[in-house]
């Protein structure tokens, strides 16, 4: 845990959400039990899952409610199938999906500023949103290449933003107090299947903790769910169940620091 004295920042609190896929669902587990010690954020910086966490929750929904939106669906729901040449499927019905249950149409629109950052694939550099159409930024900051069919915007193309930057602390380390990162995405080299879709993912999640090594240290409190293994990242119907597991560990390390300070935790974001 990164102990810097407080500084005169634009944000007291931000939340950092890694990607992970459909681990991201234990963002909004963890932040349940932050928001039940009082660790509210004032800004978040999401990273593709952690994007789409973060921006449900920013347009104003409580954690535990946004599981809602997404109950009855499966992944198929929210991609469409494509004949594999720039991708194995597209993200149209995930824009759609996400225009259909958000009230904000825009990052300005939203009830807590978002940064969603995605990989400018043109030019090979990591890309913050923070203003214009969410949907479509948000969905680009998701796009995993391989998987998805990159999405273009103002005629540049992008893909996932764990590329370059999986835990996204640096797009607000200077704006804020305090950090608090949710990394859900550790790495386990556990056996995996011969296949394509299998062996991309492996792939990209050894990037992905290679590349937040750096953001990790940077973190006021670092929050790593490591009990989320067991779970395939086509398993969307195992929403409720990723949601606890990031809510348990939260709500354990919370109970830890309030032990070792013997003083409520809040008091020390709040500093």
């Amino acid at each position: 845990m990164n102990m810097s004295k407080p500084n005169s920042n634009s944000y007291q609190i931000g939340y950092a959400l890694s990607g992970g896929f459909i681990k991201g669902f234990a963002h909004l587990g963890a932040i349940q039990a932050l928001l039940e010690h009082d660790i509210k954020p004032d800004i978040i910086s999401g990273v593709s899952a952690g994007a789409l966490a973060g921006v449900f929750y920013a347009d104003g929904n409580e954690p535990y409610k946004i599981l809602d939106f997404f109950s009855g669906h499966k992944f198929q729901d929210l991609t469409t199938l494509l004949i594999p040449r720039v991708g194995l499927f597209d993200m149209k019905d995930l824009i759609d999906f996400m225009k259909t249950n958000l009230r904000a149409r825009t990052f300005e629109e939203l009830k807590i500023s978002l940064i969603a950052t995605a990989t400018d694939f043109d030019h090979g550099r990591s890309v913050h949103f923070n203003k214009g159409d969410l949907a479509i930024r948000v969905a680009a900051s998701c796009c995993m290449p391989v998987m998805f069919k990159p999405i273009k915007i103002n005629g540049t193309h992008y893909v996932d933003g764990g590329l370059l930057m999986n835990l996204p602390v640096d797009a607000i380390r200077k704006e804020c107090n305090k950090v608090v990162s949710i990394n859900v995405c550790p790495l386990h080299a556990d056996e995996y299947k011969m296949n394509i879709i299998s062996i991309a993912m492996r792939s990209y999640h050894f990037m992905f903790r290679a590349n937040a090594s750096v953001a990790r240290e940077k973190s006021d409190l670092l929050i790593e769910p490591y009990n989320l293994k067991g779970f395939s990242n086509l398993e969307l119907e195992k929403a409720d169940e990723i949601f606890k597991q990031g809510y348990d560990t939260t709500r354990e390390i919370i109970q830890r620091l309030i032990d070792e300070k013997r003083d409520s935790i809040a008091n020390y974001f709040l500093q």
